[in-house]
C-alpha cells in the first residue's frame, strides 16, 4: 500500500522465535509497499532478514533463565527505572518520527506484561494521534497457561480497549485459540486466523540427504536434548544415518564445546544454520523441541518428526502444540521430564516406520496477515 507506514514492536527474551515471526511479518508488509519499521527490544541477532523494512533497536533486555521471571541488559545488569524510561522514550520517539498508519504489538497483550510500562504509553499515543492508526495484536497459535483467571480477563479488556484486530498466526482446525485462551469468546469478533508464519530460508536441496536433523531451537535450553540424541543414535533404527545436531545461537559456548567433544563418526555438531528448512526437506527425520517456528519448519518440510516439548515450570505452550501434532498424525512425542536415550530411540523408530506426513496446514501466515492489514487500513 503505497504511502502507508507500519510500526511493529517485538520483544524476544530467550529464544528467537518471536523475532523471526515479527521479521517475517515486516518483510510481508514491506512487500506490499508499507514503509515498515521493526522495533526490537531483545538482544541483537546477526543476519536477521527483514527484507525492505527498517530495523530499530531499543536498549536490549533478555531473560536470565527459562522461568522468564527476571530480565537483564546486555551487560547482565538488572534494569532500573532510568533504563526502562530510556526504552519508553526511545519507543515513543520512533513512533512520533515514523507516524505509522498501523501499529502492531507482537505477543502483547497476551504476554510480555512486564513491558506494559512502555507499551501502554505507545498505545495511548496512537489513540491520541490524528489520523488514528489501526492497532493490531500479532500472536502465535498457543498461549502459556495462566494460573490466575483474572490475567486472561485483563488481556481481553486490553484488546477491547485498544485493538482493531487480533492476528492469530495459526490454524483453527488444528489448534483453535480457545484451546489456550479461555476469554476467546469475548474477543472472537476481532480474531483473524492467518495460518502459520512459516520460515523462509535458502532453498534446497541441501547437499546431503537422508540425515537425522536434531535441533534445539534458538534458545539456551536444549543441551540435554542434543546429548540424549547423540546417545540414542546407537540404539535406533537409524544408527546407520548421519545425525546432524544443531545448537541454537544462545547455547552457552562451554556446553556447545562439550557436545563437540562428545561427537564421533556418524554425528556432526554445529551451530544453527540459515538453511535449516532445506536441511529438513532433505532429511530422513527431525528431532526437535516444539516451539512455534521449529514445528512450522517441520510441517513445511513434511518430514517425519519426533517432538520433545520444552517443559519448564509454568510452560504449557509446547506441550499442547506437540499433543495436537501427534493427534493429527504429524509427529511422535517424548516428554522432556521422561527423556532418555531409550525412549527417544523408540520414538525415532516409530516415526520412521510411519508414512511421510501429509497435511493441508497453511504456512503463508505472513502474507495473509499483510493482506488482512492492507484491507483494513485506509489512508
Amino acid at each position: 500500500m503505497s504511502g502507508a507506514r507500519a510500526l511493529i514492536w517485538v520483544q524476544h527474551l530467550l529464544g528467537i522465535g518471536h523475532l523471526r515471526r515479527a521479521a517475517a511479518l515486516a518483510r510481508a508488509l514491506a512487500a506490499r509497499d508499507f514503509d515498515t519499521m521493526l522495533v526490537s527490544g531483545g538482544m541483537p541477532l546477526q543476519g536477521l532478514d527483514i527484507g525492505a523494512a527498517k530495523f530499530k533497536q531499543l536498549p536490549p533486555l533478555r531473560a536470565t533463565d527459562a522461568t522468564f521471571s527476571a530480565t537483564v541488559d546486555a551487560n547482565g545488569q538488572k534494569p532500573d527505572g532510568a533504563f526502562r524510561a530510556q526504552r519508553r522514550e526511545h519507543l515513543l520517539s520512533l513512533y512520533r518520527t515514523h507516524r505509522p498508519h498501523v501499529v502492531i504489538t507482537e505477543m502483547y497483550p497476551f504476554g510480555r506484561r512486564q513491558f506494559a510500562a512502555e507499551l501502554l504509553p505507545l498505545l495511548e499515543a496512537a489513540h491520541q494521534s490524528r489520523p488514528k492508526p489501526a492497532i493490531f495484536a500479532s500472536v502465535r497459535d498457543i498461549l502459556t497457561e495462566r494460573s490466575e483467571p483474572a490475567r486472561s480477563s485483563e488481556m481481553a479488556e486490553l484488546v477491547l480497549r485498544w485493538y482493531r484486530a487480533v492476528l492469530v498466526h495459526g490454524d483453527a482446525e488444528l489448534i483453535p485459540f480457545e484451546a489456550s485462551f479461555p476469554e476467546t469468546a469475548r474477543i472472537s469478533h476481532l480474531i483473524r486466523y492467518t495460518g502459520y508464519i512459516g520460515a523462509v530460508g535458502p532453498g534446497g536441496p541441501y547437499g546431503g540427504s537422508g540425515e537425522v536433523i536434531v535441533s534445539a531451537g534458538g534458545g539456551a535450553v536444549g543441551a540435554h536434548l542434543l546429548q540424549t540424541a547423540m546417545e540414542a543414535r546407537e540404539i535406533s533404527a537409524l544408527a546407520d544415518r548421519r545425525w546432524r545436531l544443531l545448537a541454537g545461537p544462545n547455547l552457552p559456548a562451554e556446553w556447545y564445546n562439550a557436545l563437540k567433544r562428545l561427537s564421533h563418526d556418524g554425528t556432526v555438531v554445529e551451530r544453527a544454520r540459515a538453511d535449516f528448512p532445506a536441511l529438513l526437506e532433505a532429511a530422513a527425520l527431525s528431532i526437535s523441541q516444539a516451539g512455534y517456528n521449529t514445528v512450522l519448519d517441520v510441517v513445511s518440510a513434511r518430514v517425519r518428526a519426533v517432538l520433545v516439548p520444552f517443559a519448564a515450570p509454568g510452560e504449557t505452550e509446547q506441550a499442547l502444540r506437540a499433543e495436537r501434532m501427534a493427534a493429527a498424525g504429524l509427529a511422535q512425542v517424548v516428554r522432556e521430564d521422561g527423556l532418555t536415550p531409550e525412549r527417544l530411540a523408540a520414538a525415532v523408530d516409530a516415526a520412521w516406520a510411519a508414512p511421510r506426513p501429509e497435511h493441508e496446514i497453511g504456512v503463508a501466515g505472513a502474507g495473509e496477515s499483510a493482506r488482512n492489514i492492507s484491507e483494513t487500513v485506509s489512508i
